[in-house]
C-alpha cells in the first residue's frame, strides 16, 4: 500500500514522540488506575471491537478526565511553579 508506505516513512522521519515530563507521567499512572477500575466493571476479557459506545465513550471520559485532575493536583501541590 503506497499511502501506508507513505506515512510510515514519514513517522520515522519527521515525527516524534513528545518527551513527558514527570508530572506527566505521575498523572498518566494515576489515570491508568482510574481506567482499571472502570475495566473491572466492563470486563478485561472484552474486546475493543465488542465495546458499547457507552463503554467507549466512559472510556474516553475517564482517560481525559483523569489525566486532567492529577495534573491540576500535581499543579496545587507545586504552586512556586510557572505553569509555562
Amino acid at each position: 500500500m503506497p499511502c501506508q508506505s507513505l506515512w510510515t516513512r514519514l513517522a520515522r522521519e519527521r515525527f516524534t514522540v513528545v518527551d513527558l515530563t514527570d508530572e506527566e507521567s505521575a498523572a498518566i499512572t494515576v489515570t491508568m488506575k482510574r481506567m482499571a477500575l472502570l475495566m473491572d466493571e466492563i470486563g478485561w476479557a472484552t474486546s475493543l471491537g465488542a465495546l458499547t459506545e457507552v463503554q467507549v465513550r466512559a472510556l474516553i471520559e475517564e482517560a481525559v478526565e483523569g489525566f486532567r485532575e492529577a495534573m491540576s493536583d500535581i499543579a496545587k501541590a507545586n504552586p512556586t511553579e510557572v505553569p509555562f
